[in-house]
């Protein structure tokens, strides 16, 4: 080789140094990232968890690197993720969006600290000892979607008191699935109602599902807080305006896509505080010392330009304590 053309080569690989010794710096914590969904579905939460590390001091490719891992909708992925994220020995692993995500890093790894961002109730399944106390390596974030299936239900009852057929769309795969039937269940009970409960796993299955409940003449449709459903909000916004079905859903990122109604904690608030948390741990705080974050306040999204396309009047007392009404 001559010696213009070696000295050529050598300049295009030094070019290449400074990005593979950022990736490399001792200097530089690693930390992982697990989602059941998609980055695409999540952009605008994951520009928010983002957010939260540079509250804590750090930005993404600057004094933090992140080791994203997306499940595309295939929950039975998550293991082996977590397991790749622990083989790579980074600092701190997060979970988002869904339940399933945090138990498996958390049957990963008992010594890697992991914070979660989830709807359900971390006691109940063991991801915590308790909210104050978690103990062991483990805490997070819970906006609670999942407990509030029941009071969704009764602000769809509210917009059609006259409604005797409900629907609800659950996720079978979902470890709520159950606790979050028997919930809505109980509510509609309450008020006199019955609910129909129709089940999709996959994004095929949410057109079969539909067309059940046109069958069984459901008149209104609560969807159970789930990663598919929050990665198909579009399709499902324009199923229900299809069908002429009101739905309520757990997050205003329903609505912004179309959907009729939200009501749940702001999952934008709980991605940036899991970011902090993830930023305290790297600074030398211990899992066990956090308590898990819940949400003080819960918002109620209204999209009136849904409304009246399904030829809905919302009553004036839910317009009136809306946090948003989109017109």
């Amino acid at each position: 080789m001559r010696r213009r053309e070696f000295i050529s080569l050598l300049g295009g690989a030094a070019a290449m140094w400074p990005v593979v010794s950022r990736a490399q710096q001792p200097g530089v914590p690693v930390i992982g990232f697990l989602h059941p969904s998609s980055a695409e579905a999540y952009a605008s939460l994951r520009l928010a968890f983002r957010k939260g590390l540079g509250e804590a001091g750090y930005v993404e490719g600057q004094t933090l690197i992140i080791e994203y891992r997306w499940a595309q909708g295939q929950d039975d992925r998550l293991p082996a993720l977590a397991a790749e994220l622990v083989s790579r020995r980074v600092s701190v692993i997060a979970t988002a969006s869904a339940t399933a995500a945090a138990l498996a890093a958390k049957a990963a790894t008992s010594t890697i600290p992991i914070v979660f961002i989830i709807g359900a109730d971390p006691v109940q399944f063991g991801l915590v000892a308790s909210i104050n106390r978690p103990g062991a390596n483990v805490t997070g974030v819970t906006f609670l979607s999942n407990v509030l299936v029941a009071k969704e239900l009764e602000l769809l009852h509210e917009v059609l008191p006259t409604a005797l057929e409900l629907g609800l769309l659950v996720n079978p795969s979902n470890p709520n699935s159950n606790t979050d039937t028997n919930q809505a269940k109980t509510a509609a009970d309450l008020v006199g109602r019955k609910v129909h409960v129709v089940y999709a796993s996959t994004e095929r299955d949410l057109d079969v599902a539909f067309a059940a409940l046109i069958e069984k003449r459901v008149a209104a449709l609560v969807i159970v807080p789930d990663a598919l459903f929050v990665r198909q909000r579009e399709q499902l916004a324009a199923l229900a305006t299809r069908h002429a079905m009101p739905t309520i859903y757990s997050n205003r990122l329903y609505v912004d896509a179309g959907g009729l109604m939200s009501y749940g904690a702001s999952q934008l608030d709980a991605y940036r505080q899991a970011g902090t948390y993830v930023g305290r741990i790297l600074g030398g705080a211990e899992p066990a010392d956090l308590p898990v974050v819940q949400p003080t306040r819960f918002e109620l999204i209204i999209n009136n330009k849904t409304a009246k396309k399904l030829g809905l009047t919302i009553p004036d007392k839910l317009l009136a304590v809306a946090d948003e009404v989109i017109e």
